[in-house]
């Protein structure tokens, strides 16, 4: 490509990964994807992406290297190691994981990438798979003003709200408080739903007027069909709700905050996994409100 903007490897094409990568192709980066699935790769080369045959050469000579994979330990599956990326990075490059890990692994990844002169940011993000489409995600990010500096043009072609939150491992403690929020909102929004039908209200009226006072919310905009309709195909999985919900309750006690509400929201979320609804979307916590209330799911 004939322009000077940076030459970028995105690893982990999900539901996430696919659609961001493909917004920074939109906005003219040479994109060169790598992921475990071949036709996720295929997605990315007909939006006008490359595919790679590995991570190694996915990142040989990528001056910005984009991560977007469910958990801490694919983060350190595809850091780490012969094959990994701190070892087939060029030096002076700019790893930025936009996945939801542990702040502590956010930390321990930039500290090892150090000796191997690679520059970290965590950038973990909120919006949802239609955040990610529509190119206005909430991204949170942790690491070195100049580095943070350097990435923000990149960022702005993948979301709206683009907020340096302090030093490493800080954009993962805000993801970590945003993930609380979000499985609270959905819960009390769940059990809003039950109550309201039970007690034969209109539904689809009656959330159309709490979600123009104060009840109303992002949550409630995004997830009111999914409630209404009962379709819970996921835009975010209840598995990956579950991993962040340790994530923030393991934190907060590390830091000795109590999160009495949090902590009956991740036994309703860890629940509603060992029913088995683990691959549906987090807004059927309704489910397991329907089961406590006597419905047959």
């Amino acid at each position: 490509m004939s322009n000077n903007l940076p030459k970028v490897a995105w690893i982990g094409l999900g539901i996430m990964g696919s659609p961001m990568s493909e917004n920074l192709v939109k906005a003219g980066y040479d994109v060169t994807g790598y992921t475990l699935e071949q036709d996720k790769i295929d997605r990315l080369v007909a939006a006008g992406g490359k595919g790679a045959p590995s991570i190694a050469a996915a990142v040989a000579d990528a001056d910005v290297v984009i991560t977007m994979v469910p958990a801490s330990p694919q983060v350190e599956a595809i850091a780490y190691g012969p094959e990994g990326i701190l070892e087939n990075a060029k030096r002076g490059a700019l790893l930025i994981d936009m996945s939801s890990i542990t702040p502590q692994t956010s930390v321990d990844l930039a500290k090892n990438a150090l000796d191997k002169g690679v520059r970290v940011l965590d950038a973990p993000v909120s919006g949802g798979e239609a955040g990610a489409i529509e190119a206005v995600l909430s991204i949170m990010v942790g690491g070195e003003k100049a580095d943070f500096d350097a990435a923000e043009p990149l960022l702005e072609a993948l979301g709206r709200t683009i907020v340096l939150c302090g030093p490493h491992g800080s954009g993962q403690t805000v993801k970590a408080a945003n993930q609380l929020i979000v499985a609270v909102n959905i819960q009390a929004c769940a059990e809003a739903v039950v109550f309201l039908e039970k007690s034969g209200v209109d539904l689809a009226a009656a959330l159309d007027v709490l979600n123009g006072g104060l009840a109303g919310s992002t949550v409630l905009t995004r997830k009111k069909d999914n409630f209404l309709k009962r379709d819970f195909a996921p835009g975010f999985r209840i598995d990956l709700h579950h991993k962040d919900m340790g994530i923030v309750t393991d934190a907060a006690r590390n830091v000795g905050a109590a999160l009495p509400v949090g902590a009956v929201v991740a036994q309703l979320v860890a629940s509603l996994r060992a029913q088995g609804d683990g691959g549906l979307d987090h807004s059927a916590l309704l489910r397991s409100v329907e089961r406590l209330s006597g419905s047959q799911v």
